[in-house]
C-alpha cells in the first residue's frame, strides 16, 4: 500500500510541474523559457523554493532575459547601508534595489552584465562569462569569469576572488574606505573617489575611475552549457 501511495505521488508531482497552475520559476530566465512573450517588469521567483518567494526585476528586453541585482536609476534608494542590509536586501523592486547577498548566493553560477547610463544619456555595457559568490562565512568572495564584451570594458575583473565590503564590516579600514567613498557595498581592489552627485561605476575603462554614473543594472542568467543548445547550468 505505501509503494502505491509513493507511485501516485510520484505521478501528481510531475503532473504539477507541467501544469502552469504550479509552475515555480527560479528565476527570469526560466520565466522566459515558459512564455517568451513576457516583458519587462517585477515577477515573483522561487529560487529558494515553494515557501520562499522573492520578488525581482526582470529584464526580459535583452536577449536570455535577465534576473536584476541590483538597479540604481535616480538616487530615491539610500544605498549607503550596514552589512545585514546588504545581506537581506533593500529596496523597492520596481525602482532602485538591492537583492541581497543571501539571495544572490542562492542563485548560484551565471552569466553576469551591467548596464550602464552616464549623465548625457549615453549607454554602455560590460559582460562577464560567469559570476557566483561563496558564502557569509566566507565573507561572499566573488568569483569571476572571463570578460565577455561590452563597450565599457573590462574593469571588473580585478575584483575577481574580493569578499564584499561594507562599511561596518570588520575589515581593512581601507576597505571601509572605499565603502565610505561610494556610498554603498561592492567587492573592492581599487579604491577611488567618485562624483558623490552620482554613483560609483565598476568601470572606469568606460569614463573614468573619478566618473559617477546616472543610472545602473546589475544582472544575471544561467550559464549556457554549450552555445549550440539552450541547456543552462544551474548549479
Amino acid at each position: 500500500m505505501k509503494l502505491v501511495r509513493a507511485l501516485l505521488s510520484s505521478i501528481q508531482a510531475a503532473e504539477n510541474t507541467n501544469n502552469p497552475k504550479f509552475f515555480l520559476p527560479i528565476d527570469c530566465y526560466d520565466i522566459h523559457r515558459n512564455n517568451n512573450k513576457t516583458s519587462s517588469g517585477v515577477y515573483t521567483i522561487y529560487p529558494g523554493g515553494p515557501t520562499a518567494p522573492l520578488k525581482v526585476y526582470c529584464d526580459m528586453d535583452t536577449e536570455g532575459a535577465w534576473t536584476v541585482i541590483q538597479r540604481r536609476l535616480d538616487g530615491t534608494e539610500n544605498f549607503y547601508r550596514p552589512w545585514s542590509h546588504y545581506n537581506a536586501g533593500f529596496g523597492n523592486v520596481d525602482g532602485e534595489y538591492w537583492l541581497g547577498e543571501f539571495r544572490t548566493w542562492g542563485l548560484k553560477k551565471s552569466e553576469l552584465q551591467f548596464d550602464m547610463e552616464d549623465w548625457t544619456g549615453e549607454k554602455a555595457s560590460a559582460s562577464y562569462s560567469s559570476f557566483s559568490i561563496d558564502s557569509e562565512n566566507s565573507g561572499y568572495q566573488l568569483y569571476l569569469g572571463s570578460f565577455t564584451g561590452g563597450i565599457a570594458g573590462d574593469s571588473f575583473s580585478n575584483q575577481n576572488n574580493m569578499k564584499f565590503t561594507i562599511f561596518d564590516r570588520d575589515q581593512d579600514q581601507w576597505d571601509k574606505n572605499c565603502a565610505q567613498h561610494f556610498l554603498g557595498g561592492s567587492w573592492y581592489n581599487a579604491c577611488h573617489m567618485a562624483n558623490p552627485k552620482g554613483m560609483y561605476a565598476p568601470h572606469g575603462t568606460w569614463k573614468g575611475w573619478n566618473y559617477s554614473l546616472k543610472a545602473m543594472k546589475m544582472k544575471i542568467r544561467p550559464v549556457a552549457k554549450c552555445s549550440c543548445t539552450e541547456q543552462y547550468d544551474y548549479l
